[in-house]
């Protein structure tokens, strides 16, 4: 776990005490918003178990993002609507976000630890590849996004459009979610610019 601060407390010593971690989460869907967050951590403090969302149970993330609001230092979030990325497209739009995510932190960051990306704000910053699997802040950002998308995927989504599983899939294009989408055509929260390849695969079948 210990390596999970070593850019932490390199910045720490630094004199950087609010470092932000930033992550997004529904970059590679079909279906709805890229969601970013923006985590500050208390110096020093170890989160046991914070890892890389992807790696985490469903359950496990939902106790650990719990944890994490209740002990971060401040939690901001953003999100890009579908509409949004297909005009600006999705690397324009996640970094959207993630501005947006970094501007909702109640307290100001004097550093960015951002997982392969760079955000369009005049603070300080890393880009650190695999930054969800070697940083906490990056971490514990990766499971809010995560958990918060996951929500409204399985909520306010999945009743706005009940017929194509969006609470199973959470938008992204498996197998189910193309039948849906060639049965029914998309919704009005389909990223329209992820779909070309898709349907034009599906048509060389016929």
């Amino acid at each position: 776990m210990d390596d999970l601060l070593k850019y932490e407390r390199e910045y720490w010593q630094a004199g950087y005490s609010h470092i932000a971690g930033i992550d997004e989460v529904g970059r590679g869907c079909l279906f709805g918003d890229v969601v970013a967050a923006a985590v500050i951590l208390p110096q020093g403090l170890v989160l046991e178990d914070v890892n890389d969302s992807k790696k985490l149970s469903a359950k496990k993330r939902e106790k650990l993002y719990d944890l994490i609001m209740e002990q971060a230092i401040a939690v901001g979030i953003g999100s890009v609507d579908a509409a949004t990325i297909d005009q600006i497209n999705i690397k324009q739009a996640t970094r959207r976000a993630m501005k947006q995510a970094v501007e909702q932190l109640s307290i100001q960051p004097e550093y960015l630890l951002i997982d392969a990306e760079k955000v369009d704000v005049p603070i300080p910053q890393l880009s650190v590849i695999k930054g969800d699997a070697t940083s906490q802040s990056i971490a514990a950002a990766s499971i809010v996004a995560k958990v918060t998308r996951d929500r409204l995927c399985q909520g306010e989504w999945d009743a706005r459009y009940p017929e194509y599983g969006i609470a199973v899939h959470k938008g992204y294009a498996t197998k189910l979610h193309r039948e849906q989408l060639l049965a029914l055509g998309p919704t009005p929260m389909h990223r329209k610019s992820f779909m070309r390849n898709l349907f034009v695969e599906e048509q060389t079948l016929f």
